[in-house]
């Protein structure tokens, strides 16, 4: 005698959910799947995809945020494989495209289930645009990174994130000097910044600014360059994949910290400068 298997009930979303949170495997009942379009040449309607304006981070330089992207209208046989295209209505430069396996089980209702097969950019939080900036160089080994962390995979993560601090360490010392000069550091301190910048050993480069390492990037009182470099001494082969991903988001979340502190440092001094500027200067 043979058992029948339970049946696994599909979680129940909106299509602009699914669109914007589900990661790709994930197979869910869409209510709002299809809408009904009138045909262009003929008499007569069909079902079509639906493609309601959703909300994704655009990476673009002048949007840098959550946006609002639209669709590309798709026509749909009951079952069938489709590529969505979603556009950044406020660059329109942005894209994002999903590939997804769609089926109407009751052609009388827009209901239907969907299968999220894939998306491209990746899924996941993005990189804040920031961090890409700070990095320089090694950004497509930063995004390596990114997806990586993503996808679960700790090992890979890290050895592309310590890869990322241990080629750019001169560049983010190069980032908190040009601080440090900002806050009015003597020359003796910028003299250090440069010796710390040229040293090979990371070790040796945190222990020659320690001193001077400027208070206002300091990250709940502790040196992120010390944080980054306890990191990244753990190694990956005492670790086990689990670990490496916690180290990995640890490394991520401290270089989008540091990266936000030292913008909003130079921002604040910019503006600063030219507040004192309009002040200062002589009414007609």
């Amino acid at each position: 005698m043979t058992t029948q298997e339970p049946t696994v009930k599909l979680p129940e979303m909106s299509l602009a959910e699914f669109l914007e949170s589900a990661p790709p495997g994930t197979k869910a009942t869409i209510p709002d799947l299809y809408i009904i379009e009138s045909r262009i040449l003929g008499p007569g309607q069909y079902w079509a995809v639906n493609t309601p304006t959703i909300r994704l981070y655009c990476s673009s330089e002048g949007c840098g945020g959550p946006r609002s992207f639209t669709g590309e209208k798709n026509v749909l046989s009951s079952s069938d494989q489709v590529f969505l295209t979603y556009t950044c209505r406020n660059c329109n430069q942005s894209t994002k495209l999903f590939a997804v396996t769609t089926a109407h089980e009751d052609p009388s209702s827009a209901q239907g289930t969907a299968l999220k097969l894939g998306e491209d950019p990746p899924f996941g939080p993005p990189m804040p645009g920031r961090v890409i900036s700070l990095i320089g160089p090694d950004r497509e080994t930063l995004l390596k990174g990114r997806r990586a962390e993503n996808l679960g995979l700790g090992i890979g993560a890290f050895a592309y994130y310590r890869r990322v601090v241990e080629n750019q360490k001169g560049r983010l010392i190069e980032k908190i000097a040009e601080v440090a000069a900002r806050l009015g550091a003597d020359k003796a301190t910028l003299e250090a910044f440069n010796k710390a910048k040229n040293e090979t050993q990371f070790s040796r480069a945190i222990d020659d600014v320690k001193k001077a390492f400027p208070e206002t990037l300091m990250i709940h009182g502790q040196n992120p360059l010390t944080l980054l470099h306890s990191a990244l001494s753990e190694g990956l082969h005492a670790q086990t994949d689990e670990d490496c991903l916690e180290l990995a988001t640890s490394i991520r979340v401290v270089l989008s910290e540091l990266a936000e502190r030292i913008s909003q440092a130079l921002k604040d001094e910019a503006e600063l400068k030219s507040a004192v500027s309009r002040l200062l200067k002589p009414k007609p």
